[in-house]
């Protein structure tokens, strides 16, 4: 598979449609899986944001 295959919020395939929830609620929720490899995503949730980490494509945080 390629680049972000799978859905960050239910580690589903992203191109298997369905995933209109999981938008909505990744406005408001960190991501749970790696877009790459389908991993569980180290998450940690802080006073100013989020931040989460894949142990193979590293991390990403929301914006200040």
């Amino acid at each position: 598979m390629t680049s972000d295959s799978w859905c960050d919020r239910c580690g589903e395939a992203a191109d298997s449609g369905g995933h209109d929830a999981c938008r909505l609620a990744r406005m408001l929720e960190p991501p749970r899986y790696c877009p790459h490899c389908r991993r569980r995503m180290k998450v940690q949730v802080l006073p100013a944001g989020w931040s989460a980490s894949c142990v193979e494509h590293g991390g990403t945080a929301s914006a200040r």
